[in-house]
């Protein structure tokens, strides 16, 4: 039996005898591998101090209302210290950059677990604004000048006025200093001040004059001679009254619907002179002469014997019997007979016509 392997059973029992021993040896091999995987654990789902739950991120953009920027506005997750002023925002609509290396040092000072990673991170931090809108000015300006006699019906011309830019929130607060009115040339100058939540105080200096102003009607755009008006091509505009020349149109239902006897530029008054009436139906064109009558309505052929606007009167010849008919415009090539033409109001040749 020389050169026979043991039998299968025979290794089966030697493997509970040397088992006890092997285990006693693993015991605390495998107990510091549970101790190092617990403190790995610990450190990283445990945050430390001024760490949020989540993952600490630089935001592509910051939006700031207030006047200055937090450690929140920089990181996503900054935790309890997200609330820590860092420095000023920047003006009202105005925006700064802070790129990477500024960053990894703001995340290190206030022990954010932050580091640049492709060295292009950066945040884009702007703050709202607005214009101070010119009305605003005006009102503080006007209150103060009527204390030094200006007439209050007058209104005021700034000179070269740059409206700044005021934060959107609250309203600022304007007030005026070294206010001086010269009352023979209407002249002004002071200097307007605006205060505003987290905002530098501005002074800006004003000058202008208050002026007397008339209401005229102004072209919208370029007019060609011959244009009827609508209101598309005029609007109502207040002007400086010394810069108005006399028999101006002043109201905008004495052009509209008027037709132009002259060109106009863009923004120029709309002189009375230059306004004739348009007229809907030329002379001798053939119009549909409608007959009325309760419950009855006819209509002819008749032609024009004069010219007419949209609701006026105006003589037209009965093509189907030569009578001669006084008729209201009511459109293009349209007419309602009124009755018969008295003598005394028919137009030259007209009674020459109807004899024919």
């Amino acid at each position: 039996m020389r050169g026979r392997a043991l039998p299968l059973i025979a290794t089966a029992r030697l493997a509970p005898q040397a088992a006890p021993q092997a285990a006693h040896r693993a015991a605390p091999q495998a107990a510091h591998r549970a101790a190092l995987l617990a403190a790995l654990l610990s450190a990283l789902l445990v945050p430390g101090p001024g760490m949020a739950q989540g993952l600490v991120l630089p935001r592509p953009q910051a939006v700031v209302e207030g006047g200055t920027v937090t450690l929140g506005d920089l990181f996503d997750n900054a935790g309890r210290e997200a609330a820590r002023v860092l420095g000023p925002a920047p003006p009202p609509g105005r925006r700064f950059v802070v790129e990477a290396p500024q960053l990894a040092i703001i995340a290190r000072d206030n022990g954010l677990p932050w580091r640049p990673q492709a060295g292009d991170e950066r945040v884009v931090v702007e703050r709202p604004g607005r214009p101070l809108a010119r009305e605003e000015v005006e009102a503080v300006l006007r209150a103060e000048l009527i204390l030094l006699g200006a007439d209050p019906s007058l209104d005021l011309e700034l000179m070269g006025f740059q409206p700044p830019l005021v934060p959107a929130g609250p309203e600022p607060r304007l007030a005026l200093e070294g206010t001086e009115y010269d009352g023979a040339t209407r002249r002004f100058a002071a200097t307007l001040v605006v205060l505003a939540d987290g905002m530098a105080t501005l002074r800006l200096r004003l000058a202008g004059r208050s002026v007397a102003m008339r209401e005229v009607v102004v072209a919208t755009r370029t007019l060609r001679a011959g244009e009827v008006l609508s209101p598309r091509d005029i609007r109502a505009d207040r002007l400086p009254a010394e810069r108005v020349r006399p028999g101006m149109a002043e109201r905008l239902e004495t052009a509209l619907g008027r037709r132009l006897e002259r060109p106009l530029s863009a923004g120029q008054p709309v002189p009375l002179a230059d306004l004739a009436v348009a007229q809907t139906i030329r002379r001798d064109s053939v119009v549909a002469l409608i007959h009325e009558s309760p419950g009855l309505s006819l209509t002819t052929r008749g032609r024009a014997l004069e010219d007419g606007p949209m609701g006026g009167t105006i003589t037209v010849l009965n093509l189907s019997n030569g009578s001669l008919l006084l008729g209201e415009v009511l459109g293009a090539d349209r007419v309602r007979a009124l009755g018969p033409a008295p003598a005394a109001a028919l137009p030259p040749g007209a009674a020459r016509l109807a004899q024919r």
